[in-house]
């Protein structure tokens, strides 16, 4: 079992309050993301809960066990950091296996575990080299697999994919994702990628200032952002923003349209503007529009739409995937 419920937990730096208030339940067997800007506290929350931070207030349940003032070592929970951490005297066999040798584990058992976190990781054949001598993503893997070996209830990743570039991001994201799958345990991740949190997780927290702005699966925070931040931050391209008369025009104090929901044509449309920059991705093209009564309005088109800088485009959102938001910025019921 690998439950994890916070009860008012709260963490103060001085007078400063990282996390005010924070209540949330996550379940056994669950890969939950918390995401958010840089200073969000996202990674004290996650620290808070290894213990590696101790809370100023409320309380830490871990399968219903109240580990509020218990150490790191004895909640049952394994953190793999941005850093690696690894030993750089020692082979990889030994950096997996260094915590059951410090918990005076058989030798023998230490062997089975290692070698058998190094197939599932697919590091078998580089086990007796340094870490000098492996790339970033197998450095990554072999810090993995020395959370692996201590059969943890959670496994907690402190923005682990942040140290590589853009190719090796992709493919850890997906063995992460398939070493979840694999072994069944919950996950808390780190990150401050909407794109990693949107591919990963069963459950995103998005949270700000070191409050939770909205709890969900990634389509229900893409379909149904609870206010402007969270509309804000979750999908690529943003979404656009739009207020004054306009939005008043669909009876709302700002209006959201994501750049997928927008219709071009260059011979009509609801709005006219000019292609202030054209990005062009392959299978997708992003338009950046200037549009006089609306200023900059970003969409989402096939890669070979016909345009370039400079040209005329009409543009007309989709009535049926427009987001409306009241004067307090949340999302009109």
């Amino acid at each position: 079992m690998g439950s994890i419920r916070l009860e008012n937990v709260s963490k103060h730096f001085g007078e400063h309050a990282v996390i005010p208030s924070i209540d949330l339940e996550i379940n056994d067997g669950e890969f939950v993301v918390f995401v958010g800007p840089s200073g969000c506290g996202k990674s004290t929350l996650l620290r808070l809960i290894a213990g590696l931070e101790d809370v100023s207030g409320g309380r830490i349940l871990i399968d219903g066990d109240d580990a509020t003032a218990k150490p790191p070592a004895k909640r049952g929970l394994a953190m793999v950091f941005q850093s690696y951490a690894l030993y750089p005297h020692m082979s990889v066999r030994s950096n997996i296996g260094f915590p059951l040798k410090m918990a005076n584990m058989d030798k023998a058992e230490i062997d089975r575990k290692v070698n058998e976190a190094a197939k599932i990781l697919n590091l078998t054949d580089y086990l007796e080299r340094k870490p000098r001598a492996l790339s970033g993503g197998q450095r990554q893997r072999v810090a993995i697999g020395r959370a692996i070996v201590r059969s943890p209830e959670c496994f907690l990743f402190d923005e682990p994919l942040s140290n590589l570039d853009a190719a090796l991001r992709v493919n850890m994201r997906l063995e992460i994702s398939e070493l979840h799958q694999q072994l069944g345990a919950t996950s808390i991740y780190v990150t401050h990628d909407q794109v990693e949190a949107m591919t990963m997780a069963d459950k995103i927290v998005v949270l700000r200032a070191g409050n939770i702005e909205q709890v969900g699966s990634p389509l229900e925070l893409y379909r149904s952002p609870a206010n402007l931040f969270v509309a804000g931050f979750i999908g690529s391209p943003k979404m656009n923003f739009i207020d004054g008369k306009t939005a008043e025009e669909f009876g709302a104090h700002t209006i959201g349209i994501r750049p997928e929901h927008v219709a071009l044509s260059t011979e009509s449309g609801r709005w006219k503007g000019k292609v202030a920059v054209s990005e062009h991705l392959g299978s997708d093209t992003f338009l950046h529009v200037d549009v006089p009564e609306l200023g900059h309005i970003t969409t989402r088109t096939d890669g070979e739409f016909p345009v370039r800088h400079g040209d005329t485009v009409f543009i007309s959102p989709d009535p049926e995937r427009l987001y409306r938001f009241d004067a307090n910025g949340l999302a009109a019921q």
